[in-house]
């Protein structure tokens, strides 16, 4: 079995985490900015790495699950990091939602010291993080695809092969475009109905059902609808992280992505409101305050 490093036990890193260590592999962590998930895992038989550098050396493969790139920056190349204790043949596999020309310089910087650096984005929640049900979207050749899938799949129940390194968070972040650019919709269509006389309830009785029905559109109006604020646990302020990074990577490739820029603003102007650790379907609130309407009324 695998030696299996993991840095970032949040909401989805923890049920990855303890589906690796539930499937047999020898599992070392990094405490988290809460000690409640490392500790379960150390109850279950983990170990505790008290550096990124320890949990490179006493690793054979090490998953990345942080907020963003400057994170996977200073695990991988800060002080006392990954690669201070990095040895040939180690893979660092980042589910990050991360920068993908980041993901691209860490790949080719590492190889000379033998080391593979992948991404292998997530596609989920945290409830089918803890049942093992994620989408692994992977950007890697096939060999080390091949290499990694047993270990995958104690966490996927899907892995799909997108492209070489860097296809994967490419991915990742026009997934999240599309989600973060329904949630922005959703919130100016409630705070226009609102104005109009147009109940969240009877938007949603012409809505659901109908071919703009999803299963992103039913975790958002449960919270609209019902007031469950962990229908949905997704921050603006990783909302505002993707679009951002979505927004740069269509600036880098030259095209005018001019509706990326005003989702990416959207997002923003509710963080620089202090909401940051708001949850996405928590936006339609946002916007609808700000025009002078209630949606939970």
């Amino acid at each position: 079995m695998q030696r299996i490093g993991f840095a970032g036990l949040g909401l989805m890193g923890a049920g990855i985490a303890s589906n690796i260590l539930a499937a047999g592999h020898p599992l070392t962590a990094l405490a988290h900015r809460r000690r409640d998930a490392l500790e379960a895992l150390l109850a279950k038989g983990a170990q505790e790495a008290e550096s990124p550098r320890m949990l490179a050396q006493s690793s054979d493969i090490v998953f990345l699950c942080v907020t963003g790139a400057p994170q996977v920056a200073a695990l991988v190349e800060g002080e006392n990091g990954l690669v201070a204790g990095a040895h040939e043949g180690l893979m660092i596999v980042d589910c990050s939602t991360s920068d993908p020309a980041l993901t691209r310089r860490l790949h080719a910087e590492l190889a000379p010291l033998g080391v593979t650096f992948v991404d292998a984005a997530l596609g989920g929640t945290p409830t089918q993080a803890e049942a093992g049900e994620l989408q692994a979207i992977v950007g890697a050749d096939e060999a080390i695809l091949e290499r990694l899938r047993p270990v995958l799949a104690t966490w996927a129940s899907k892995v799909l092969h997108v492209g070489p390194v860097g296809a994967g968070h490419t991915m990742k972040l026009l997934n999240n475009f599309l989600a973060m650019g329904y949630g922005a919709i959703f919130s100016e269509a409630l705070t226009i109905g609102a104005k109009a006389g147009i109940t969240p309830q009877v938007f949603d009785s012409v809505i659901r059902g109908s071919r703009m029905d999803s299963g992103f559109y039913r975790t958002f109006f449960q919270y609209v609808l019902e007031r469950d604020r962990d229908a949905h646990r997704f921050t603006l302020d990783n909302a505002g992280k993707d679009t951002r990074y979505l927004a740069e990577l269509a600036e880098n490739l030259g095209v005018q992505a001019d509706v990326a820029k005003a989702v990416k603003e959207l997002y923003a102007s509710a963080i620089a409101e202090g909401e940051g650790e708001s949850f996405v379907p928590q936006l339609s609130d946002i916007v609808a305050r700000r025009h002078g309407v209630s949606l939970s009324s």
